[in-house]
């Protein structure tokens, strides 16, 4: 699965899935365009950490949600980089939005991050792929966007749209030889859920959650994430196209 020193954008990189997809991909031969949100620094910690392992990273700042700043963000990385052959959208917030009490500035700034801004990484993106004669976009959706979560419908809706986005896109640009593909994990040991697994206020929806997981593992690791997302950006996944990999521990399989 040696992608041979290709450039890969990851979004959301400077922590959670994000980072590890990034020293994964690091790993597999990739050069990596680490992007935190805002602070260059926190995106050029991660890319010192992957430079220190012997690779090849650079860290930027975008914020996905300004369409003409993912724009520079993406001449940025090709004048660094030369090329871009892969891009990964795991930027993402995650906060509850219960039905009658959401707080409006939630609502829009996970709409505008989860979905709006993986939109806007690939728009920019895909000239640049296409140029090439093809290559890799993989997005990260989540068990959310497949079945539901009570108090968390504005989360769930926008990773069902990153769902359907793929899907359509592979429509789209299969014919030009760039695979887009999603993963889907389930509950994931991240900064975004830090509260939920250590809060003892919390412990009540901790055991509702182990009691749902046939794996007994009520949290992957990122690193199983980033796994999973290193082989839908590889060859061996040449034949996936609007495909979306569930990486739950079971938790949607049934009751």
């Amino acid at each position: 699965m040696s992608v041979d020193g290709k450039v890969v954008v990851v979004t959301g990189g400077s922590g959670g899935i994000g980072e590890a997809v990034a020293h994964r991909l690091s790993r597999d031969g990739y050069r990596v365009a680490v992007v935190a949100s805002s602070s260059v620094e926190k995106a050029e910690k991660v890319a010192a950490a992957i430079r220190a392992e012997g690779g090849d990273a650079t860290g930027f700042a975008c914020d996905v949600r300004d369409a003409e700043a993912v724009a520079s963000l993406i001449e940025k990385v090709v004048q660094a980089f030369g090329r871009i052959d892969t891009l990964v959208n795991a930027a993402g917030v995650f906060k509850p939005t219960p039905a009658g009490s959401a707080a409006l500035p939630d609502v829009n700034q996970m709409i505008d991050i989860n979905l709006r801004g993986t939109w806007n990484t690939i728009n920019a993106v895909v000239p640049r792929l296409k140029a090439n004669g093809g290559g890799k976009i993989v997005n990260v959706a989540s068990v959310a966007g497949l079945t539901g979560f009570g108090t968390y419908a504005i989360y769930c809706a926008t990773k069902a749209g990153i769902v359907m986005l793929t899907r359509a896109l592979a429509c789209e640009l299969g014919r030009e030889n760039i695979n887009v593909n999603c993963v889907a994990p389930g509950n994931t040991a991240t900064g975004m859920n830090d509260d939920i697994r250590n809060d003892p206020e919390m412990q009540g929806l901790r055991d509702f959650m182990a009691a749902r997981t046939p794996s007994t593992r009520t949290f992957s690791e990122p690193q199983d994430i980033a796994g999973a997302i290193s082989f839908l950006a590889s060859d061996s996944a040449r034949a996936m196209h609007g495909s979306c990999l569930l990486m739950d521990e079971g938790i949607s399989a049934g009751l």
